[in-house]
């Protein structure tokens, strides 16, 4: 007697979604039980996860010879997240459940070896997918129900135990309510409210310098001695930051989900992500990748957020290289034997310097040990490319007996984030006709299409090779910025002189 039972999966690459067809034929033959169409080592093992399930739910294990195909077969497939799947294609080729019911629905989710379902990662994008491609009858584990329903269309259940989608799928079989479902388990913190700006003593122009970055989406960079507020200051960006769109929530959901850090509890991400990696974290850290299948990294989980990385001068000449394709592009493709993935990483870039390694080389420098060699070669870590896509660069000098009285009287971080509000409005009914949102993503030959906006002083900085081309683009962005800023309709001499005075670390005032 041969049966055939289907049902549908999905396979993530990056955050795109294969709805994958499971196949289960079984032929009266010598027992065995085969796994077929490109797994990987962790899906392979799901022959014996799942044979361990089924026989711990309480249901005989056919004694036939099993064949699973997951079509399509040239597709990488990867993770545990299949094991539902090929238990109730299995099943149901073996009449345990209906097999019009199982093919109708989606099926995934890990097996324990006690028949409990295990939440995994990636729920939403594969729930989209499914959704996307006309399945919106899904089965996840309970612990992932609440993600799962974050998707608009999908008629989702969730279930505790490999019984419970038997029962659901028409077996006879006893309830077992009296078991405990398996709880998502999340790698990161929960989300914690911004800390205020008014936290920050003194440093009027870095505060100045960072409110320009918030209101343009201008990368930032701040060169300082230890002590300054650097860190405070980018920790208080994302503060300041709007309220991300629905479909950027959305889509920095997904991006999380993969990652293994979102929690369902919290709903969708809708305030922008900051992440800060240590300076000893590796490229597959920063930007994703790992064995298989890449995986995000620091990078994508900071889109439409902040990355931040502090002492980047001690960062890995190898991370601070390969930030290089998304601060361009807005997204990073990393590629692997067992296929390609791309992950979004629109961020906020902001970088924290000493001006030497002892850290001390400010004013006439007369506290620095360090030789002019050693300066040199210490911020050349830095490379040119990597800096010139920089937009906004400001010195932060150490705070003084005065700004220490005016402590805690510094505006709030409300206040600055209305005023960058304002300016983003600005921005995106300027934008309307384009595909872009922010000064910081208009590309250069737009902006050069303008009319209206002195360029004098910057073609003659162009001329001395005080900018590149790129840097005279980017000059005119951050002056369209303080322009939003200012309420003003175009930049005028006054924002282009103050853009690149930010531009090469100028002192600036509001």
């Amino acid at each position: 007697m041969t049966g055939l039972g289907r049902t549908t999966a999905v396979a993530l690459v990056g955050l795109t979604g294969h709805v994958v067809e499971v196949e289960a034929h079984l032929a009266a033959s010598v027992p065995g039980f085969t796994l077929v169409g490109l797994p990987d080592a962790s899906l392979a093992e799901s022959r014996d996860r799942v044979r361990a399930a089924v026989a711990s739910s309480g249901v005989a294990w056919p004694q036939r010879r099993i064949t699973v195909n997951l079509s399509p077969a040239a597709l990488p497939k990867a993770g545990a997240a299949f094991d539902l799947a090929v238990a109730v294609a299995t099943l149901a080729g073996a009449g345990v459940c209906d097999a019009g019911r199982v093919a109708a629905s989606t099926h995934l989710g890990e097996l324990g070896l006690d028949g409990r379902l295990r939440p995994v990662r990636g729920v939403l994008p594969a729930v989209a997918a499914s959704v996307a491609a006309g399945r919106p009858d899904v089965v996840v584990p309970f612990g992932n129900l609440e993600e799962a329903r974050l998707v608009p269309g999908a008629d989702v259940v969730g279930a505790v135990t490999l019984r419970d989608v038997l029962r659901r799928h028409g077996a006879d079989l006893a309830p077992d309510d009296d078991v405990v479902p398996v709880p998502a388990e999340h790698v990161g913190p929960p989300r914690a409210g911004c800390a205020d700006l008014s936290d920050v003593v003194g440093q009027e122009d870095a505060r100045w310098a960072l409110e320009v970055a918030a209101a343009g989406g201008h990368h930032l960079l701040m060169v300082g001695p230890p002590g300054t507020g650097k860190t405070m200051l980018a920790s208080r960006l994302p503060g300041i930051l709007p309220d991300l769109a629905e479909s950027e929530a959305v889509e920095v959901t997904a991006v999380h989900s993969v990652s293994g850090t979102f929690r369902p509890t919290d709903g969708l991400v809708r305030r922008p992500p900051f992440e800060d990696p240590h300076h000893t974290a590796t490229p597959a850290a920063v930007v994703g990748g790992g064995s298989g299948l890449p995986r995000p990294g620091a990078a994508s989980r900071a889109h439409r957020g902040v990355l931040f990385l502090d002492e980047a001068p001690e960062f890995s000449p190898r991370v601070l290289q390969t930030l290089r394709q998304p601060l361009e592009q807005g997204e990073l493709v990393i590629h692997r034997a067992a296929g390609s993935a791309r992950f979004p990483a629109r961020f906020q870039l902001v970088l924290a310097a000493n001006p030497c390694p002892c850290g001390r080389a400010t004013g006439k420098g007369a506290d620095c040990s360090c030789t002019s060699l050693e300066r040199r070669r210490y911020f050349s870590r830095l490379s040119g490319p990597l800096l010139d896509r920089v937009d906004v660069q400001v010195e932060v000098l150490p705070v003084t007996r005065v700004h220490r009285a005016s402590a805690g009287t510094g505006e709030s971080t409300a206040a600055v984030a209305d005023r960058v509000r304002t300016a983003r409005e600005r921005a995106r009914r300027r934008l309307t006709a384009t595909p872009w949102r922010s000064n910081a993503e208009v590309p250069g030959s737009w902006l050069r299409r303008q009319t209206g906006v002195p360029v004098g002083a910057l073609d003659q900085a162009l001329g001395r090779g005080a900018l590149s081309l790129r840097g005279v683009d980017r000059v005119l962005r951050v002056a369209w910025t303080l322009a939003d800023l200012a309420g003003r309709d175009a930049p005028g001499h006054e924002e282009v002189g103050q853009a690149l005075l930010l531009r090469t670390r100028g002192q600036v005032g509001a």
